[in-house]
């Protein structure tokens, strides 16, 4: 124990008396909940059919307080050099596995996170620090998709095709890759890692997972309950493989010849780093990064529509969803009229602890991203913007900011097109159709848009070829939330892959004719 207060003291340094004070919320009664995860003060960050893990300790901490919720002992590089191996001698077994059959385990597991899913939610809840019922919801998408690929596991092939010579036909054959690699971001530290694994698994692979370092414990109790099913079907452990840690981990990866697949979500910054490392060996990624989204509003919408729309789109998760709005394009006819209403529903978002159902909005996920707030507003201001609402830290314990709207901008202010993981809404005025379908694809990102308009005409310009540049674009709903049926990801900045639905399967797979 004495070993382990030493780590969270070095990891961390006191924030006042009461958080040198504080001990691990894992060991208070009121977290006792943990348990049920299989969670204690100090968890093994690495399976690979067995627990381990010899690298550094890293302590997550709860964002509505700062307060520290229990420890992970991370990778070594030669724990990941061990985990590969076992996942590629894993996936030989797993790919002899008829799919429907491989589709079976995934169910399971789908029924398994059910299980556990009020209990998995408020872990996301208290690491990750989004309100309780996103965390839910969270876990919902996984077991969605789990069930998605249940049925997916009976359909997926390729036709067969006529031959130009006789007596003979064309078989369009396809198999797993093998090893898909996935690292996902601290935002969904539960839904990304779903949509990857549930996917890959039907289609034969074997997956090595790389959470967020500061959502450990969260990649720890879902590879828990997935331990389990595999364990509990007698196949290896290590078909679904966890290795905990930091930069050093995720280079490894992107440089492994020996990963078939690595899917990376994180930032446009990384992504770009990871996408060279993995072509420099001629690999093959999955790159889900940034978004810069905008919704738009002409004068013939339904306020009605646009008010709480543009509300969630920007506010949701604290503004910390890769397809928060972070662009309002308001025709200059209702702009005024628009921020008035909006600002007016801003003042009634409940802020507070993530946990307490009435609450609407919680914090960012850590003081680094509170800082990188300040520096927004601060830039909004000087490149001539005004703060309508908010733009300022809450005076509470924890990483709570207000949600906040910027007017007066113009649109390629370069402030407007820097992708801030907050809750700021740059609230900009356009004129005429064209030029507000080129400012929404004048950014790097092309991730989700949003259009609202009662204009049938307009409507199918904006899905057209010269609409929106975007890889999801939505008619009169917000820009955030999506459908598992439907392939997520954007295009240019945002690295071109898609996850989860339509013909996404292809990406876990290589293709014989």
């Amino acid at each position: 124990m004495l070993g382990l207060r030493r780590a969270v003291g070095a990891l961390r340094p006191a924030v006042g008396s009461a958080a040198a004070m504080s001990t691990l919320l894992v060991s208070q009664p009121r977290y006792a909940w943990l348990r049920e995860l299989g969670l204690q003060e100090e968890n093994s960050g690495v399976y690979n059919g067995l627990w381990g893990g010899g690298g550094q300790v890293v302590t997550t901490y709860c964002p509505a307080t700062n307060e520290p919720i229990a420890s992970v002992r991370q990778a070594s590089l030669e724990d990941y050099e061990e985990t590969v191996k076992k996942a590629k001698e894993a996936w030989k077994v797993w790919a002899d596995i008829p799919a429907p059959k491989r589709g079976e385990i995934v169910r399971q597991i789908g029924d398994a996170l059910r299980q556990k899913i009020k209990v998995l939610g408020s872990l996301v809840s208290l690491e990750m620090g989004k309100i309780f019922v996103e965390g839910v919801g969270e876990v919902q998408e996984y077991v969605d998709v789990c069930d998605y690929a249940v049925g997916l596991s009976r359909m997926i092939g390729g036709p067969i095709l006529p031959s130009e010579r006789p007596g003979h036909a064309l078989i369009e054959q396809w198999n797993p890759v093998g090893l898909v690699g996935i690292i996902t971001a601290f935002n969904f530290p539960v839904a990304v890692y779903g949509w990857n694994s549930a996917i890959a698994m039907i289609c034969g692979n074997a997956c090595l997972w790389k959470g967020a370092p500061t959502t450990s414990l969260t990649s720890v109790a879902v590879t828990k309950i997935i331990a389990k099913v595999l364990e509990d079907n007698k196949v290896p452990g290590a078909i679904c493989s966890l290795v905990c840690g930091g930069a050093d981990i995720g280079t490894a990866m992107a440089r492994d010849e020996r990963m078939d697949l690595l899917s990376f979500t994180g930032s446009t910054k990384v992504g770009k780093q990871v996408a060279l490392m993995v072509q420099e060996r001629f690999g093959r990624s999955l790159l889900e990064l940034g978004g810069n989204n905008a919704i738009i509003v002409f004068e013939d919408a339904d306020l009605n529509l646009v008010i709480p729309s543009a509300l969630f789109a920007a506010v949701g998760t604290a503004g910390q969803r890769c397809t928060t709005a972070r662009r309002l394009f308001l025709h200059e006819s209702i702009h005024d009229e628009v921020v008035a209403k909006l600002a007016q529903a801003y003042a009634q978002v409940r802020i507070g602890d993530p946990w307490d159902p009435d609450t609407l909005y919680g914090p960012l996920h850590t003081k680094e991203a509170v800082k990188m707030f300040l520096d927004a507003v601060g830039q909004a201001k000087q490149q001539g913007g005004s703060v309508v609402y908010g733009g300022k830290v809450i005076n509470r314990p924890g990483n709570y900011v207000e949600p906040t709207i910027v007017t007066g901008l113009p649109h390629n202010a370069p402030i407007v097109h820097t992708e801030t993981f907050a809750p700021i809404l740059y609230v900009l005025k356009f004129k005429e159709e064209e030029e507000v379908f080129a400012w929404n694809n004048e950014v790097n990102q092309g991730l989700s848009s949003s259009i609202f308009t009662k204009d049938l005409g307009r409507i199918f310009r904006w899905l057209g070829p010269k609409g929106s540049d975007c890889g999801i674009v939505n008619v009169n709903i917000p820009t955030s939330g999506a459908e598992i049926g439907g392939a997520f990801g954007g295009e240019k900045h945002t690295g071109g892959g898609r996850e989860s639905g339509s013909d996404s399967w292809k990406l876990y797979m290589r293709r014989s004719t």
